[in-house]
């Protein structure tokens, strides 16, 4: 029997729990067989967001489902350049460049994000506030 999940809702996965927020991976190699990207959907509550980072030798693409925030992704020479993003807004992160994501809104912001290659998202393990929520009930 195929182990290929095509379809899937992030409330069907494990959830990377951080004190920022919430990454449910509902693309990735562990979850359906997705080899060359990931990707899931980030819950950022008001206010919250995360911290300058990058993803060394994987690219970055962040689709604002819904709420308001600040984007930061730093040029080719390291500086940084600050959006304001809103519903709609797709925001490409190159390979390896820093990024930060900030909720300014008045309520929760949704994000759907895609790593190229797949794999950057497991160094989220590696973080203090790291979490595993799991999913219910759980999957097959």
């Amino acid at each position: 029997m195929s182990q290929e999940r095509n379809f899937v809702y992030a409330e069907e996965v494990d959830v990377f729990a951080f004190d920022w927020g919430k990454l449910a991976l509902t693309v990735a190699p562990e979850v359906n067989g997705a080899e060359r990207f990931s990707g899931g959907v980030v819950d950022l509550q008001e206010g919250q967001g995360h911290e300058r980072h990058n993803h060394p030798g994987a690219e970055e693409i962040i689709f604002v489902i819904s709420g308001t925030g600040e984007q930061m992704v730093e040029d080719e020479n390291g500086n940084p350049v600050v959006h304001q993003v809103r519903p709609g807004c797709t925001v490409y992160v190159p390979e390896s460049r820093f990024h930060s994501t900030l909720n300014t809104g008045s309520g929760p912001m949704q994000l759907f994000v895609v790593y190229s290659p797949a794999g950057p998202e497991q160094a989220l393990r590696d973080l203090p506030d790291f979490r595993l929520e799991k999913a219910w009930p759980p999957r097959a």
